[in-house]
């Protein structure tokens, strides 16, 4: 310690002496009680209830470095809409026409023009309930042909599988 008069260095800048406690430790414990009782709280909360119900004064933006310090952020869990999940009920195909499934695949010639195909299957019997192959299917079209495909076996199935093709969305102007 004689060597600190020698020279113009302060003594705290030593690494021979202890560090002095946390002086947020009883802050600290109090945050972690108050998160414990209150998961939903965020650190805003409880500022509010060291500064109003507990009549001290801190400073906001210490009980938030604290607070994060501690790792008590609140995660709020927003469920989000995940694509290819649907709200309606998985129907299960175990019977012939109960689940029918209509795909549209699109290709081309050799001549390197569209052509769409339109293929229904019944998922049970994996049997094929109607075809079509052409180079434009429009959704009038599709509806004639549905019928048909329907009067043909015996009614419509419980469940049709669609995807939102532009064959299944009626334009604005379309009647019906």
């Amino acid at each position: 310690m004689q060597s600190c008069w020698a020279c113009p260095l302060h003594l705290q800048s030593y690494p021979d002496r202890a560090d002095p406690a946390d002086p947020d430790a009883e802050l600290r414990g109090w945050l972690r009680t108050y998160a414990t009782k209150h998961p939903l709280h965020g650190f805003r909360r409880a500022w509010a209830a060291l500064r109003y119900d507990e009549r001290r004064d801190v400073n906001k933006k210490n009980v938030h470095r604290l607070w994060k310090e501690e790792g008590l952020q609140v995660r709020i869990n927003h469920p989000r809409k995940r694509a290819g999940q649907s709200s309606v009920p998985f129907v299960d195909a175990d019977a012939p026409k109960v689940v029918w499934a209509l795909d549209f695949q699109f290709n081309s010639t050799v001549d390197g023009k569209a052509i769409k195909i339109a293929s229904m299957i019944d998922e049970h019997t994996r049997l094929s309930v109607m075809n079509i192959v052409e180079r434009s299917i429009t959704s009038d079209r599709l509806v004639v042909e549905l019928g048909k495909a329907f009067a043909l076996w015996g009614g419509p199935p419980q469940v049709l599988r669609i995807d939102n093709g532009p064959e299944c969305q009626r334009s604005r102007n379309s009647p019906g």
